[in-house]
């Protein structure tokens, strides 16, 4: 299991850790106007998920608008911003921030994407900052568990990921 830490502080993650060859376990969480989403809803795409413990925290802020920015050179590519925010909030931080070209989805309500993935914070009842590539056969190419949850994610190696599997 990926050790994590949340301001220095060790912190327990709930489900199992998913590694790169491993077929993506399916989830379902909300979006923006509170219909369910799950991986099939994507199927036939490559997808980048980006996932934030809140999309209210710098870090997180930043990380959904570098994805957002990298949108437009992906062909194919689809981004998904999953935290645990409610759906209505993470609406009106999209409409504010301009954000266009990642969907932002809501775990709030199950954990069901945090605990497929091993990204759900036990003590916090957040998800661990981590980032996947999901090809269109729905096999993981890539996966990062951030070991400290307030630091920024390898950026560029889960773009050079989501490309070489377009």
């Amino acid at each position: 299991m990926a050790s994590i830490t949340f301001k220095g502080n060790p912190v327990t993650l709930l489900g199992n850790e998913v590694e790169v060859g491993n077929q993506a376990p399916d989830f379902t969480v909300l979006a923006n106007d509170l219909s369910e989403v799950t991986l099939a809803s994507s199927n036939g795409q490559v997808r980048i998920i980006s996932v934030i413990p809140s999309i209210d925290t710098g870090v997180c802020d930043a990380q959904t608008r570098r994805f957002n920015e990298e949108a437009s050179s992906l062909n194919n590519v689809k981004i998904l911003t999953i935290s645990v925010d409610l759906p209505f909030a993470q609406r009106r931080w999209c409409a504010a921030a301009g954000i266009d070209k990642v969907e932002t989805l809501s775990d709030h309500r199950e954990l069901s994407f945090g605990k497929a993935y091993g990204v759900a914070i036990q003590e916090l009842r957040l998800l661990a900052r981590a980032v996947f590539v999901v090809d269109s056969n729905n096999k993981v190419v890539y996966a990062e568990y951030v070991s400290e949850a307030t630091n920024h994610p390898d950026y560029e190696s889960a773009i050079e990921a989501a490309r070489k599997a377009e």
